[in-house]
């Protein structure tokens, strides 16, 4: 539902981009290395975000980016359902963000609030990585 541009060199599989300086990122990002194996690869914006100058840093402060194999970029909680997508068991978190009347909307807005409280939630999240 993002609206970016397409960017030139994509990689050959999907690329997340997430903040390398958050813990509750780094958490769920190792989750997902587990979860997705290698259908994708993962780096942290602060590497990365120059090689993607087509994407406004103020993208990569606020939400993850999925870059896929073919330059199209998305971000948020669509990023996180594309990702999930890539493992055929899960396609279906994919399928209800894009085809379920206010389940994308509400998703993103559920994303938004879990970036904004990010911090607090790290120091509540439990679970060892």
């Amino acid at each position: 539902m993002t609206d970016l541009p397409r960017v030139p060199d994509p990689p050959t599989k999907p690329l997340l981009i997430y903040d390398g300086d958050c813990g509750f990122c780094l958490k769920w990002v190792q989750r997902g290395r587990v979860l997705l194996g290698d259908r994708i690869f993962y780096e942290p914006y602060q590497k990365i975000a120059q090689d993607h100058p087509s994407i406004p840093l103020e993208r990569f402060h606020k939400a993850v980016q999925l870059i896929e194999p073919d330059g199209k970029v998305s971000q948020g909680a669509e990023a996180v359902f594309r990702a999930l997508g890539t493992r055929s068991g899960l396609r279906f978190f994919l399928w209800g963000y894009l085809h379920l009347p206010g389940f994308g909307r509400l998703s993103e807005k559920v994303y938004a609030w879990v970036a904004e409280h990010r911090g607090e939630l790290s120091a509540k999240d439990r679970c060892e990585k």
